[in-house]
């Protein structure tokens, strides 16, 4: 009897042990993906506007990406440099790309241009990699990718600053969303361009 209740007693404290190691673990994972989920949170330069989502094109520097959760898909808002557009022409590069015209449906057809995005100087794209649904790097300056470009942190695919595929096991783009520029320093995600009913999900790949 004594026997039972020990045998009994340790099995209770080895489940309390599990059940507080997971707790932790799980508020460890928590606080970790935090500076991410803060990130995808609309702030005061955010405003929803129904199925919606403006970003103030003005606050973004040369370089910069801003980073925004529209239908809960991080959205990435690149500001291109000038050094990045010549760098996404350039013919030996241009040869490296999967798919150099945006044959594959993953942008609406009015940004199916070589920059995949309505003015040359801004891309939007999905966050999300085509191959593995991991949230790529964004790539800062040039080193293992492209600066500008973005480099997927689980399989290594790498993107181009207009989400185009040119490395790794990726044989997608990064797909456009719906989206317009109301005037100079406003963007909508979400709202088609005159004429278009695109909608996300209609890509081949997300």
């Amino acid at each position: 009897m004594t026997t039972l209740v020990s045998q009994r007693s340790a099995v209770s404290r080895r489940r309390l042990l599990y059940v507080t190691t997971a707790a932790f673990a799980g508020a460890g994972a928590l606080v970790a993906a935090w500076p991410f989920f803060d990130q995808m949170n609309p702030d005061a330069t955010l405003r929803s506007v129904g199925d919606t989502v403006g970003v103030d094109l003005a606050a973004l520097r040369p370089g910069e990406r801003r980073a925004i959760s529209w239908h809960n898909v991080p959205i990435f808002v690149v500001r291109r440099t000038a050094e990045m557009l010549a760098a996404m022409q350039d013919k030996t590069f241009v040869d490296r790309l999967v798919d150099p015209d945006s044959e594959r449906l993953q942008q609406p057809a009015s940004m199916k241009n070589w920059h995949r995005s309505i003015d040359p100087a801004y891309a939007v794209l999905v966050g999300v990699c085509t191959y593995c649904r991991c949230v790529p790097e964004y790539q800062t300056e040039a080193g293992l990718g492209m600066a500008g470009g973005t480099i997927c942190p689980c399989c290594a695919s790498r993107y181009d600053p207009a989400g185009r595929a040119y490395s790794g096991i990726a044989q997608y783009n990064l797909p456009v969303p719906p989206y317009v520029i109301e005037r100079p320093a406003r963007l909508l995600v979400g709202k088609n361009m005159p004429g278009e009913t695109f909608r996300l999900e209609a890509v081949e790949r997300l």
